[in-house]
């Protein structure tokens, strides 16, 4: 550890695209890591996670940058983009409670800082969803937020 309490710097870049595919608009940080992941880009894993705070936390070991993508119910309209910077302060707090995960990333994230494995940076993108139907695809507003994203992404981890 060093002297902030982080983990070790390893250089890795990691970017976790996290949801259920079988839920809506709540696929869309999957989807996203799906299509970055075509992009090959160099030195930067691209996964995928249902959600899971552990599951989560696990993925952190080791990892310099982290950049999460998930999809968030605030009020904002549907395919809004809001990005976070969790590196030195929580989600606030209507992200944190809002999260399609119950007990998923905001924990995970606040699990990390206290057990000193956050990485050094850790950035959440979050999307505002529109429908949650189970089976049904993407909606055409958050749709419509995929290649955005996608593009902000690479020219922040470039």
């Amino acid at each position: 550890m060093d002297e902030v309490g982080t983990a070790p710097l390893s250089n890795r870049r990691l970017v976790i695209g996290v949801g259920n595919l079988d839920r809506g608009d709540d696929a869309v940080g999957r989807i996203v890591a799906q299509r970055l992941r075509l992009r090959q880009l160099p030195d930067v894993d691209v996964i995928e996670d249902g959600g899971e705070a552990l599951s989560l936390l696990s993925r952190f070991e080791g990892v310099d940058a982290v950049y999460l993508v998930d999809a968030a119910v605030s009020g904002a309209p549907p395919g809004a983009i809001r990005r976070f910077d969790v590196t030195t302060a929580p989600l606030p707090d209507a992200m944190a409670t809002l999260s399609t995960h119950g007990f998923g990333l905001a924990a995970a994230i606040e699990l990390a800082r206290v057990l000193h494995r956050l990485p050094r940076l850790c950035i959440v993108y979050a999307v505002e969803l529109d429908a949650c139907t189970m089976g049904a695809p993407l909606t055409q507003a958050v749709e419509a937020t995929v290649n955005v994203l996608i593009a902000r992404l690479c020219a922040e981890i470039a």
